[in-house]
């Protein structure tokens, strides 16, 4: 694919999603957004391991941070991060309104093993807690789960999957040592494109997708223009290669997106 220019677009990524304004709403949309990434990942075939995927007190989740290994990974999900908008009747409401809720997405790569990130052990705080998954349910009995807490620049990491702290704790680093790689990029650059495009407020206005459930039924990348009315197959099926196609032809300067037979075979 012409438009991979990245330096780790070729490589695996680190996705956070996150719930924005909205409430129970963001919530339950942030989970909504997780499960749809998960089946767009088994659509192409790469391995998902979830570092963190913390339930909400009613409803949805707080927040779910997983890897994506395979070709192309970073390359192809970037196009994901930014805000998300969804505007549907409200499951939560007695009077049944419409609602719009939002959640962010980050996506960062996963460093090369020849990348070296420096971070001094007095730099962190490492707690340990039990560790539980969507909905509550206990993973396991232990104080497996971990959270390491970057002092300096007060970045949290927490990883939860693995059974064993030890395995939880080289993960948190992992993902630790993207962000701070990546903070400095932005210090470097002063700017936050080059890796995830620009950072903003999970909220109204700065949108790179809606998704309308009600009164009619369309999902539009407010960047490139493509929008399908087949709602189904982009949050059940995960079926969004039409998006990140588009996102990527747009965002290399060429017209908007009208699939091809290139583009089949590329997606």
């Amino acid at each position: 694919m012409s438009w991979f220019t990245g330096e780790f677009d070729y490589g695996s990524a680190i996705v956070t999603i996150k719930p924005g304004q909205g409430g129970l709403e963001a919530q339950d949309w942030a989970f909504m957004l997780f499960k749809m990434y998960m089946k767009y990942c088994e659509r192409r075939g790469w391995k998902v391991t979830v570092n963190d995927c913390t339930a909400a007190e009613v409803i949805g989740i707080d927040r779910a941070t997983f890897t994506v290994e395979g070709k192309d990974a970073f390359g192809m999900l970037r196009a994901e991060a930014g805000v998300h908008r969804l505007v549907r009747i409200s499951p939560t409401d007695a009077k049944k309104r419409r609602q719009t809720s939002f959640a962010g997405v980050e996506v960062i790569p996963v460093l090369p093993d020849d990348i070296e990130i420096e971070i001094a052990p007095d730099d962190i705080r490492v707690d340990v807690y039990h560790a539980s998954g969507p909905g509550g349910q206990g993973v396991n009995t232990t104080d497996s789960a971990v959270r390491i807490t970057h002092l300096p620049t007060g970045i949290v990491v927490t990883c939860q999957n693995e059974r064993s702290q030890i395995q939880n704790k080289a993960a948190s680093m992992q993902i630790l040592k993207a962000r701070l790689y990546e903070l400095e990029l932005q210090k470097r650059e002063e700017q936050l494109d080059a890796i995830r495009g620009p950072k903003r407020a999970a909220g109204f206005g700065n949108q790179i997708r809606s998704y309308v459930l009600y009164p009619y039924q369309m999902v539009k990348d407010l960047r490139s223009g493509v929008e399908t009315g087949n709602v189904d197959a982009v949050l059940s099926d995960g079926d969004l290669d039409p998006f990140v196609v588009g996102y990527h032809r747009w965002a290399t300067g060429r017209s908007e997106y009208v699939p091809t037979e290139e583009d089949e075979e590329d997606a």
